[in-house]
């Protein structure tokens, strides 16, 4: 298997992303043609394809794959205990609620009646203890801290290409008094007929 064929990574996409980033401050790239081979870069599956994105800007290099692959660290105590919060908020929430309820109505009726609330947070919360030991054994603490870093990139790489259309003269929405020309996408001036 040659090297154009080996699966690229993320940090290679990145890398080429941000190759990409420079040829366009540089005038290299245009925003459309930007804009293509950065989709096309993040849904690269090979270092092949990921070198034919950049093979005609000076100066660049083909994708490196890492010297080495980092283990997968596990994620630390806080996203532990966010995401455990975050499996256990529901069955907290209905618990304090039918305790409650029992409670009002056994001060209403002057006798402690029954505790039927067990009947919802007993067999809810052995399913839920399940749910977090798979989960944990799992490693969804860490899938949730890269999901959510994944959604900050996504917005991130948005919220760039959203600027860099913003900063192209062409295409800025018309002022009063102007209208759309939409034979060359150019805005044309027009007499207000008020």
């Amino acid at each position: 298997m040659g090297r154009d064929e080996m699966r690229a990574g993320d940090d290679d996409r990145r890398q080429i992303a941000d190759t990409l980033k420079t040829a366009l401050d540089e005038g290299r790239l245009d925003l459309a043609e930007y804009d293509e081979r950065l989709q096309r870069a993040y849904a690269a599956k090979t270092y092949g394809d990921l070198d034919l994105l950049i093979a005609d800007l000076p100066g660049s290099r083909p994708a490196q794959p890492a010297a080495v692959a980092t283990p997968v660290k596990p994620a630390g105590r806080e996203a532990t205990l966010e995401w455990v919060g975050q499996v256990w908020s529901a069955w907290i929430f209905v618990t304090l609620l039918t305790t409650a309820i029992w409670f009002i109505t056994s001060l209403a009726g002057n006798e402690w009646g029954y505790f039927w609330p067990i009947w919802v947070a007993g067999p809810w919360g052995a399913i839920q203890l399940f749910a977090t030991i798979g989960g944990l054994a799992g490693g969804a603490p860490r899938k949730m801290v890269e999901e959510r870093d994944r959604k900050r990139e996504r917005k991130q790489r948005k919220r760039e290409r959203k600027a860099l259309r913003a900063q192209q003269p062409g295409q800025l929405p018309p002022s009063p008094g102007q209208k759309w020309d939409m034979s060359d996408s150019q805005v044309a001036d027009t007499p207000d007929h008020g």
